[in-house]
């Protein structure tokens, strides 16, 4: 999965901040929970994420070297479907059913 420079660039930070990144697996478990299909909840993510990216870029100097100035807005889709996959619960096994011999 390839992510855009401010997908990438809140992934980072993440990486060096490991309290921020401990609030976001949790919210991202809190998310895959309260949503009833992986997709409702990349988008639920994907909205507090671009909330999140505004509020922060103007405290974190990595965040700003992305870009210059703030962008209207920028997809952060990418970003919540990995989150999904790396912190989110692990999906339910299938079931099989047995082959008639």
């Amino acid at each position: 999965m390839s992510l855009n420079r401010y997908e990438q660039g809140l992934f980072d930070y993440w990486e060096r901040n490991a309290d921020e990144r401990r609030h976001w697996q949790m919210k991202t478990l809190e998310a895959a929970k309260a949503a009833g299909a992986p997709l409702d909840a990349a988008r639920r993510l994907e909205r507090d994420l671009w909330d999140y990216f505004r509020e922060r870029y103007e405290h974190v100097p990595a965040l700003r070297a992305l870009g210059g100035d703030l962008p209207l807005r920028a997809s952060l889709q990418n970003l919540a479907e990995l989150m999904l996959r790396l912190w989110g619960p692990p999906p339910k096994p299938r079931r099989t059913t047995p082959r008639p011999d």
